[in-house]
This record gives C-alpha cells, structure tokens and sequence, in this order.
C-alpha cells in the first residue's frame, strides 16, 4: 500500500479549513491528502472482503471529499471524527449498493416460451405502463439519493426531526407538537429546524 503523507496538527487544518472556505481550492485538496491515512485506516476494517484494497481506498476517498465540503467547524466535532463516519458511510453504501445489484433480476429476463415458441421475458408478464416504470424508477433513485445526502449535509438535531416527521427508516411520522414533547423544545423551534433541514436537503440535492 502507497505511503501517505502525515495528518495536519490542528493549527494547520484550521488555517486550511479557512482558507477553503474561502474558495481556495489548493487548500481543499491539502485537506484530502493530509487525511488520506485516515481513509486507509477505516478501509482496513474491509480488507478481509473480496475488494481489493486500492478501489476501498478509492471508494473511502469520496466520502473523505464529502467530509471536507461539508465540515462545519461549528458544530462540536472535529474533522477526523466526521470525515471518519463519512469515509465509513460511503463504503456502507457500496457495500450495500453491490448486495442489492447481485439481487437486481432484469426486466428481460427470459422466463419460458407461449404456445408458437416465442420467447417469454419478465416484462411480458407485468401489466404496467412503460412510462409508469420509468417513473417510479426515477421516483426511487431520487428517495435513495436523499437518503445518501441526510448523513453529510444535516447535523444530528436536523436529522432526528427529519426522521420523526416524515418517519423515515421506517418509523411512524409524528407531529412537531409531539417532536417538541419528546425533546423538551418548543414546537415553533422544531418548526424551524424543520424548515432549515429541508433547505439545506433542497440545496444539496
């Protein structure tokens, strides 16, 4: 495995992480190189699965990206320890990605032949509109993209009420009054952080 330059100490990667927020883009790609041994570290925890080392490591590398363009020094946590759920998040979802291709049967898969001989596929067989398909293809596509985009681009509180209101995770939705009750805010505050959410979901989307 390549040698990967040392980690910043956290002077540096604050200066950096100002830097790029400012729009430097030198500073950006600083802020991926000097966390790639952190990408090599929580790959590691794969390496006994059939994927060779080096296409983890690619794969982890877009989650640490994601980490960078989506850190918010303000919220508590430091960089590693985010841009370590995000390299671990994206990897996950590979995995589960492949699973899910593996299982995938294709809508022209033969299934048998009709009484002249003629070839049977899978799609003879449902009664459904080609443009209802097409859509409800698309339909699904955007739901799990916004499912990929909750864990980057909302902080933990945004992505608890988002959960409860619209019973994500297959969980029953509830009212913000009750969302209010369960956390000890106000409903006018869930409200808000409701409304913060969504945007920001919007924005990224």
């Amino acid at each position: 495995m390549k040698t990967f330059l040392s980690p910043l100490n956290a002077t540096e990667e604050k200066e950096y992480l100002r830097r790029w927020k400012e729009g430097d883009q030198e500073a950006k790609k600083i802020l991926v190189e000097r966390n790639m041994r952190l990408v090599a570290h929580v790959s590691k925890k794969y390496q006994n699965t059939e994927e060779d080392m080096e296409d983890l490591i690619s794969i982890g590398t877009i989650g640490l990206i994601k980490a960078v363009c989506t850190f918010q020094e303000n919220h508590g946590s430091k960089l590693a320890t985010y841009a370590a759920r995000c390299i671990e998040n994206e990897l996950l979802m590979y995995f589960r990605s492949k699973k899910k291709c593996s299982k995938e049967v294709s809508l022209y898969e033969p299934v048998g032949t009709d009484k002249e001989g003629n070839q049977i596929q899978l799609v003879d067989l449902l009664e459904v509109d080609d443009k209802d398909v097409v859509e409800q293809l698309e339909l699904k596509r955007q739901i799990l993209r916004l499912y990929e985009l909750i864990p980057y681009v909302l902080d933990e509180r945004e992505r608890q009420i988002l959960q409860l209101r619209y019973g994500l995770n297959n969980r029953t939705s509830v009212t913000q009054r009750e969302i209010a009750a369960k956390l000890n805010i106000s409903r006018s505050y869930v409200s808000r952080i409701e409304k913060k959410a969504l945007e920001k979901l919007k924005n990224n989307f």
